[in-house]
């Protein structure tokens, strides 16, 4: 069962928080890693539905093993490309890009199987491997949200 429906409408519950922040346990606000979050869901899938099954090409990456077997991403092991790097962001902003990865994550259904993400870590994934780490990353940051707002 695709879990990113239950995350986003999490997710929109810590948009009034956006401005939360504690150092000890990341260097960016809640905002930020909201925003982090929306943006990799919507271009990720963006490059899902735009890729060519016939250029997919399996390749041996034990950063995906570790991480799909643990499903977990370890904490400050990795940064985000700048691709998916928050710059400019309010509630606003907040707000208008949860509805679209809503949008997005719904339109996951339409998708064939067989079209794939390249990530630069974990190589090619096919959609089931993509709504996965979609699935892995979203509650990496949901972790540390929670963490945020706790203390």
């Amino acid at each position: 069962m695709n879990k990113l429906p239950e995350y986003l409408n999490e997710l929109e519950t810590k948009i009034s928080k956006q401005e939360n922040y504690n150092i000890t346990i990341s260097k960016s606000n809640v905002g930020w890693h909201i925003e982090h979050i929306l943006l990799t869901i919507n271009l990720i899938i963006e490059e899902v539905q735009k890729s060519n099954p016939e250029n997919y090409k399996w390749s041996f990456k034990l950063s995906r093993i570790l991480v799909f077997s643990m499903n977990k991403i370890p904490r400050g092991r990795a940064k985000s490309p700048k691709v998916v790097a928050p710059k400019i962001y309010d509630e606003q902003t907040l707000i208008e890009h949860l509805k679209i990865a809503k949008f997005r994550v719904q339109e996951l259904k339409n998708i064939s199987s067989d079209k794939y993400f390249n990530h630069p870590f974990f190589g090619n994934l096919k959609l089931d491997k993509t709504i996965k780490f979609l699935e892995i990353h979203t509650n990496h940051h949901l972790e540390i949200i929670n963490d945020i707002i706790k203390n």
